[in-house]
């Protein structure tokens, strides 16, 4: 019970604690603006995969995580019956 406690405590804190980020810097975002206007637009679609990219990332570590922990407690089940 201890420990459920303590994680959802610190779950709370992290979904009620906001910080203030910045997308892009002046300059990144200046530059990008640009280009699409002057018609270039592989820099930005560069910038958007690797915003797909870092957006998919936490998605997929939590499946592994989640992945292993099913496969775990699969073998354990099955070797706890045997």
């Amino acid at each position: 019970m201890k420990t459920f406690f303590r994680v959802a405590v610190l779950l709370l804190f992290f979904v009620l604690i906001q910080v203030e980020s910045n997308g892009q810097c002046a300059m990144c975002r200046t530059q990008l603006e640009n280009n699409v206007s002057n018609g270039d637009i592989g820099i930005a679609a560069g910038i958007n995969l690797g915003i797909l990219y870092l957006f998919a990332a936490p998605y997929l570590i939590i499946s592994l995580i989640a992945f292993f922990w099913y496969r775990t407690s699969k073998n354990a089940k099955r070797n706890e019956y045997a």
